[in-house]
């Protein structure tokens, strides 16, 4: 019986958010690419909230589109409301939020992918990874790989060999849906499962554990009562999330979203019922997610609150289906009915699709360096909610890290990584490789040490030089960033130099803005870091000014009013790069190191940190054991 059997450089296993980036840049950057997914028409799909973007997620987008991503052109292209959340606040956390139409983005997506050259789609469950041993150390990696990829096996027989392969298989793997007692053995929104892989990946010596993620319930809008909710529109003037797009182009009419709360009848409800809660009762397994709690945990965990927000939010223009976020739930059909139904414009809903929580397989992280290979199988990488994240924003970051990697993995080159100081993405990903997450991983605003260097209004400036040199950023768009600095510095240097005296006419306009007098002369910098002066406001008594960009005139407002912060911060960053260089050999073996205490050794010996910066990050290794680590590398240098 003869075999399908088929070479290509990369294959990409999964379609989903974070799929979609690594096969699109590998294929990109000229490598010949297939990707498989178990259903062609759950490309990009958005099984859970209609939403891309949010609070530190929309960081993500705006650094995927600046180092040459797709996620942020697409929602740009299938948005129907846009907001900038969090303006009250400091730039540092304003980020960008859209309502996505959902089936509108998928179809989009599949578009960009059937459109592009070197990417071929497959629709097959990939079953079997296919390795050889292999011997010595990777020079660009840090130490020895006991395997190497071949290619894979799909369920119906055909082999695909490969170079590389990059894994983003969601929440496919040995799926199984939950709703009350009844238990489907689905992906999501009844997909077919992956049920062969995770069998492979354990025969491989992989480390898998179990997670849940969970979704609440769609409702036909036609029965929902919106005169008792308040409505919640969209941001009057809208920002794209691609640095790509021209902001005339997402001017649109925008759909409206609604926000409602829970109240003591709903709790009562969910009180009454939690024994027919998977989640209480033990049925499931897995470890959801902290900060995406399902209502029956907000319930019993915040049992002081009176009640919980509920935000009613459109699926898509051309469907009645509306989202009802807030409360994802396991419950069973009858008990979430009962409950929805007491929420103020639910009274008399219909359920179109019942919430439900979904357990599936994901790898520990740990087993993965910063680039997202594997530490012991070469050419294997690994991206999204397979690595124990949530969210479609940190899945789409890694699989565009992943598909950067295996591509240069390929073609001989050492690997892209971001630290901390560089990007939220680098955050995310030091996060997952280095500390140990018991539960799906969140990105957000605080777990960023230099936030405010790293804001979403920034990312172009700080990542597009990056996306160039890697081959996914075309030279027009990276000049036009450069461009856009060169305006940005001249700008404020003008501002600097700038200085008005302290004329009758300037003292009204200052008194008239609520500032104080000038005692002598200022530079028009020096006012704009009063808070009650703007760039804009400044405008009457700078007569020199010439037309600029909005986003150049956003960026010499940040730079001027937060000049000293961003200073500190400057030199914290410098502090943090000194660790970040100090490298540790591949070859260092920690039970040499008789004063390192035991945790220690074995953390560093299981993490095989890539540097001190790195080994310091690792939990249970402390201060101490730093200390006595670099007198320990000084010694080995020494020797060498």
């Amino acid at each position: 019986m003869s075999e399908i059997r088929e070479k290509v450089d990369i294959c990409v296993v999964g379609a989903g958010h974070s799929g979609c980036e690594a096969a699109l840049a590998c294929a990109r950057l000229g490598l010949e690419t297939v990707i498989f997914t178990v259903s062609v028409d759950s490309i990009a799909l958005m099984p859970c909230n209609p939403n891309i973007g949010g609070t530190s997620k929309g960081h993500l987008v705006r650094e995927i589109d600046a180092l040459g991503g797709e996620m942020g052109k697409n929602i740009d292209k299938t948005f129907i409301q846009s907001k900038m959340l969090n303006r009250s606040k400091g730039p540092a956390v304003h980020s960008l939020r859209a309502q996505a139409d959902k089936a509108e983005y998928s179809r989009q997506m599949r578009k960009v992918l059937e459109d592009q050259e070197h990417l071929t789609i497959k629709q097959a469950e990939v079953c079997e990874i296919l390795t050889q041993d292999c011997e010595g150390s990777d020079p660009l990696q840090n130490g020895a790989a006991a395997k190497r990829i071949l290619g894979v096996k799909t369920y119906t027989g055909a082999v695909y060999e490969c170079k590389a392969l990059i894994l983003c298989t969601g929440t496919y793997l040995k799926a199984r849906c939950l709703c009350g007692e009844a238990i489907t053995y689905t992906g999501p929104n009844g997909l077919q499962p992956a049920n062969h892989l995770s069998d492979s990946l354990r025969s491989l010596g992989i480390e898998l554990r179990r997670f849940k993620t969970g979704t609440p319930a769609r409702m036909d809008g036609r029965t929902i009562d919106y005169s008792k909710m308040e409505e919640q529109f969209g941001d009057e003037k809208i920002i794209p999330f691609s640095f790509s797009t021209d902001p005339k182009d997402v001017q649109i009419d925008q759909a409206s979203c609604w926000l409602t709360y829970t109240n003591e009848k709903t709790h009562e409800i969910i009180r009454a019922n939690l024994d027919r809660s998977p989640i209480y009762a033990g049925i499931i397994e897995g470890t959801g997610p902290r900060y995406c709690p399902s209502i029956e945990d907000k319930v019993v965990k915040f049992a002081d609150k009176e009640r919980h927000q509920v935000f009613i939010e459109p699926e898509g223009l051309h469907t009645h289906e509306m989202y009802i976020g807030g409360m994802s739930s396991s419950l069973p059909e009858d008990v979430q009915l009962a409950m929805y139904r007491t929420v103020p414009g639910l009274e008399h809903c219909k359920i179109v699709r019942n919430a439900y929580a979904i357990e599936y397989d994901c790898i520990d992280p740990r087993q993965l360096y910063p680039s997202l290979e594997f530490k012991d199988i070469k050419g294997l990488f690994s991206g999204g909610q397979l690595n124990g994240s949530s969210g479609y924003e940190e899945a789409a970051a890694q699989g565009l890290i992943a598909g950067i990697n295996a591509a240069r993995y390929v073609m001989g080159k050492e690997p892209v990584i971001l630290d901390r100081s560089q990007a939220y993405i680098g955050v995310l990903i030091d996060d997952l490789v280095t500390k140990e997450n018991k539960e799906p991983y969140r990105m957000m605003t605080s777990r960023a040490e230099y936030r405010l260097l790293l804001r979403q209004d920034n990312a172009d400036l700080r990542l597009r030089r990056i996306g160039y040199e890697v081959g996914l950023v075309s030279e027009q768009v990276y000049k036009a960033t450069l461009d856009k600095q060169e305006m940005i510095d001249k700008e404020i240097e003008r501002l600097k130099n700038t200085v008005i005296g302290a004329s009758k006419e300037n003292q009204d306009f200052l008194k008239s803005c609520g500032s104080a007098a000038l005692k002598t002369g200022a530079a028009l910098a020096e006012l704009m870091c009063r808070p009650e002066l703007t760039y804009e406001t400044l405008k009457a008594i700078d007569d020199k000014r010439v037309p600029l960009p909005d986003d150049v005139i956003e960026q010499v407002e940040i730079e001027i009013k937060y000049e000293g912060y961003i200073a500190r911060q400057l030199h914290q960053i410098e502090q943090f790069k000194k660790m970040e260089k100090k490298r540790i050999p591949a070859d260092l073996d920690y039970d040499d190191i008789g004063s390192l205490r035991l945790e220690a050794r074995q953390k560093l010996s299981m993490y095989k940190p890539l540097s001190i910066g790195q080994a310091s990050r690792i939990s249970g290794v402390s201060p101490a054991d730093i200390a006595v680590l670099m007198i320990y590398l000084e010694k080995y240098k020494g020797k060498k």
